[in-house]
């Protein structure tokens, strides 16, 4: 069974973000850039899968910029067997990239597809959806916990009720969750592997597609710097000050 992960680049949710000074965006030229977090538990799912013998390859694939090609060999050096970037200087709106997918699946045929179930720099929740709806594909979103039996699937996600349990016939796509499982560090040797490892590139065209962008920023503005809180001896001086600085209480 052949696994593709779909994998995207992303400003390190760890390090603080600037706007340009003009509005129009963000400053990303020298901000450290690194896998989105989702997408990690992904791809940590489909190397276990491949250990466990229940998956024989793990193919991992994003759409980005040349340098996106670094973070597919980060996935290499997770354990997946080869990396496909679909290059694109255009900005990765969720239903362009839904379709490069769904090209890409017709190609590789892989019997499971897995993304991270949002990205954390736009924190859309769409792309796997779309490729859901594209390929015409059963999906289980938010997956706490995935489970391969031949040719079906039973996914545990949670819910504001509990924890919902869903039965997929393969090919699926499923979205990961946080509860998943914790991502493995690569280790050296494996980076070092990594750099050996098969990495194609092409280009949206390679499909038939051309990137559009959809949407425009008309400007960006950072919220209001909060007043920094104060702490309180007792509960008089809270209710004091309530009454004297806040003016909440008569």
């Amino acid at each position: 069974m052949k696994i593709l992960v779909a994998i995207k680049r992303v400003a390190d949710p760890n390090v603080k973000v600037r706007l340009r000074s003009d509005g129009s965006g963000l400053d990303l030229a020298a901000i450290k850039m690194t896998m989105n977090p989702f997408d990690e538990i992904a791809v940590e799912e489909a190397v276990r899968l491949r250990e466990a013998g229940i998956a024989s390859e793990v193919v991992v694939v994003s759409v980005g910029p040349e340098k996106a090609a670094e973070t597919l060999r980060t996935a290499l050096a997770m354990g997946a067997d080869r990396g496909l970037l679909v290059r694109t200087e255009a900005t990765t709106e969720p239903l362009a990239v839904a379709k490069v997918l769904s090209a890409v699946a017709g190609e590789e045929q892989p019997a499971l597809i897995l993304l991270g179930k949002q990205a954390v720099d736009d924190d859309c929740n769409q792309t796997g959806q779309m490729l859901a709806a594209k390929l015409g594909w059963p999906q289980a979103t938010f997956a706490s916990q995935l489970t391969v039996d031949g040719d079906r699937a039973t996914v545990v996600r949670e819910v504001d009720g509990g924890l919902q349990t869903i039965a997929l016939a393969l090919p699926a796509i499923v979205t990961a969750d946080l509860r998943l499982n914790e991502p493995r560090y690569a280790s050296l040797p494996n980076i070092m592997k990594a750099k050996k490892k098969p990495l194609e590139q092409k280009q949206p065209s390679d499909y038939g597609l051309v990137i559009e962008e959809r949407l425009e920023v008309v400007r960006l503005e950072e919220p209001p710097t909060r007043a920094a809180g104060i702490k309180v001896k007792s509960v008089a001086e809270l209710v004091e000050r309530l009454k004297t600085e806040a003016g909440v209480l008569a």
